[in-house]
């Protein structure tokens, strides 16, 4: 296709799209001449990718194109449109992974995280020729980590990251769930590219919509096991105002 009809396709202007080629956020087209370029489905895919990445996260271009190389500091949300989006850009077969090694740079311990967390079934260590790797998604669980445990959560204050098997679980049984409410209780015939931009805009949401019903019950939680404390603590007496006559 040409640009007007990728431009009708995407509803993006087309000197949007070129920044978004010279940033390397896109394949490059094919050219029969030195003016004529020929785009495709890879890059309908790759700008709607985009444009949900900065409608989910307000990522400028350049930072999505560091997120792209591996750098941190990128939403969870936004981590299931990055590997779309290196698909499109790259190929499904040359679809961009971190070393485990540039993680242990900045956290010490993200080897044995990582082969902790794999153990668990929690994500995939692959071996490649720059070393064992993991995808994007993998890499970022290992960086949350290692933020949580710069945070004191230690093995020596009894949190090794084996501790949070019971998130798999979770999140198995709450993935479960969900495809069986979309895919099964729909009044409709939904066709593909309309799933899939329905599960693009609401899995984001529903994630933000799950952590604040975790932080509730959690604030819930903790108030139950805080409040006998301090009971017992409020009736406890203090032996330095006990005195004998």
């Amino acid at each position: 296709m040409k640009m007007r009809e990728l431009e009708e396709r995407t509803g993006v202007n087309r000197e949007v799209i070129r920044i978004m080629l010279r940033e390397g956020l896109l394949p490059e087209p094919r050219r029969s001449s030195r003016n004529a370029a020929d785009y495709d489905e890879a890059h309908v895919r790759g700008i709607a990718a985009i444009r949900r990445l900065q409608q989910s996260t307000r990522l400028t271009f350049k930072e999505i194109k560091a997120a792209m190389a591996g750098n941190g500091g990128t939403p969870a949300s936004a981590y299931a449109n990055l590997e779309e989006l290196l698909v499109s850009r790259f190929g499904l077969e040359n679809i961009q992974s971190i070393p485990i090694s540039s993680l242990v740079a900045r956290y010490p311990n993200a080897e044995r995280d990582a082969r902790a967390f794999a153990e668990m079934g929690m994500l995939s260590i692959v071996d490649q020729e720059g070393g064992e790797s993991l995808s994007l998604t993998d890499a970022r669980l290992v960086e949350i980590w290692g933020q949580i445990r710069e945070a004191g959560f230690v093995e020596e204050r009894g949190f090794p990251p084996e501790n949070i098997a019971f998130y798999r679980d979770a999140a198995r049984m709450v993935a479960k769930n969900e495809a069986r409410i979309f895919f099964q209780n729909s009044h409709e015939k939904i066709d593909d590219e309309k799933s899939a931009s329905m599960l693009h805009i609401a899995l984001p949401l529903m994630l933000d919509f799950f952590a604040l019903l975790r932080m509730k019950a959690f604030m819930n939680d903790l108030h139950s096991f805080v409040a006998p404390a301090q009971t017992t603590d409020r009736h406890t007496p203090d032996p330095r105002s006990t005195c004998t006559r």
